[in-house]
């Protein structure tokens, strides 16, 4: 049986014989560069950078390798995106990414192989929180330095992306409580702080510096380092309703609401 640790080395191996002298570097972020993963709760977050295009054939092989390792990864599976260089640094906003996958996008692989690498690029909001949790607490799975291959992600840029993702909230809570009230927080401490911090260490920020929500937070927290599940409620979607009006109000105030 596969562990995290199986995993990603076999990633950086696939990465090395697909992309071969393109490959500029292969670099961990999300829980597991942050130290909170809990298999049962976390994926496995990579960014793939390459020097260069790469060919629908070179996307192909390396879905088919990263579909084979899914099947061995924790419960939430692995996310990867392929990005160019040029795009790191100077850091371009939306990031364009080559290909991009996660357990949300296999059955749409499935069905069609060929189509998903045609299709699969575009421009990606997240990846402007993805590379500032990089320059903050990535890891070098293979390949070049972080500093010398990410530049700065400017603040509007990370705000703008954090807030895309939890915009939607007070609908997104029914669904994924736990990742919701986490979220929430963590964007709000960035706002107050300006620190970068994990899902864990925004909930307890939350916990000691906020007024109110105390046992949503807490639930969500201790969901999120165990098995249990964390159901939500009214009581969960009032405090996504009001975490939004605070975090809407301290980003006008900043300058950095649409």
């Amino acid at each position: 049986m596969f562990i995290y640790c199986d995993i990603t080395e076999a990633l950086v191996q696939k990465s090395r014989e697909v992309f071969d002298k393109k490959l500029t570097g292969v670099y961990l972020h999300g829980s597991l560069a942050m130290g909170c993963f809990n298999p049962d709760k976390s994926d496995i977050d990579v960014i793939v950078v390459t020097n260069g295009d790469i060919s629908d054939s070179e996307k192909q092989r390396f879905m088919r390798e990263i579909v084979d390792l899914n099947a061995y990864a924790p419960v939430k599976g692995i996310e990867v995106s392929v990005v160019k260089r040029k795009y790191c640094k100077p850091f371009v906003y939306p990031t364009p990414y080559e290909l991009h996958f996660s357990p949300a996008h296999l059955e749409r692989y499935k069905h069609s192989p060929e189509a998903y690498v045609r299709e699969m690029k575009g421009t990606d909001k997240d990846l402007a929180a993805h590379f500032t949790v990089i320059n903050n607490y990535g890891k070098v799975l293979y390949g070049e330095k972080i500093s010398e291959v990410f530049g700065e992600v400017p603040r509007a840029d990370y705000i703008d992306s954090i807030y895309y993702d939890i915009e939607n909230a007070v609908f997104d809570i029914a669904n994924d409580p736990v990742y919701v009230t986490l979220n929430l927080c963590r964007v709000l401490a960035f706002l107050r702080s300006g620190r970068c911090f994990s899902k864990l260490d925004g909930g307890r920020w939350g916990i000691d510096n906020l007024g109110f929500g105390a046992d949503v937070i807490s639930e969500a927290v201790e969901c999120y380092i165990s098995d249990r599940e964390m159901i939500s409620d009214t009581n969960t979607a009032y405090f996504a309703k009001l975490m939004l009006e605070i975090i809407n109000k301290e980003m006008k105030k900043s300058g950095n609401h649409n």
